[in-house]
């Protein structure tokens, strides 16, 4: 499980996520709306990287039940600067098991904030589904 960031401030973590928007927009306005998820993530990855950022793909998450530590082959897609959770999605149109994904992961990794971005679309900001647990972004 990645260590979680408590010093950050809110800006900063609304910086990281203006910066993965910003980064996200840019890949798909390079490559359209026709790929996999596959390739979406790998570019996003490069993307950020070349902004300086730390990114992590496929984090395996664990889940902890009753004391112990079980391994279920969860991945969060991308982990940026272990502040940030993307799950990046290639479908013809997000469903709420999709937002119930992210929100998920977000809490089993104690992170307060995720992005759900869904490439498969004609405009990428229909695609964007900035996500918020609580007020844990805040600290």
């Amino acid at each position: 499980m990645a260590a979680r960031v408590s010093c950050l401030k809110p800006v900063r973590v609304n910086e990281i996520s203006g910066a993965v928007v910003s980064s996200a927009m840019q890949v798909h306005a390079v490559l359209g709306p026709g790929l996999l998820e596959s390739a979406y993530l790998a570019y996003l990855a490069h993307e950020l990287r070349k902004r300086g950022f730390a990114v992590a793909c496929q984090v395996g998450l664990p889940v902890v039940f009753d004391g112990e530590k079980i391994e279920l082959g969860y991945r969060i897609d991308l982990l940026v600067e272990n502040v940030v959770i993307v799950e990046v999605k290639s479908v013809e149109a997000i469903h709420p098991v999709h937002q119930a994904q992210i929100l998920s992961y977000m809490r089993l990794n104690g992170i307060g904030v995720g992005l759900l971005i869904n490439f498969k679309v004609k405009s990428l900001r229909d695609g964007i589904k900035r996500m918020v647990d609580g007020d844990s972004w805040e600290k």
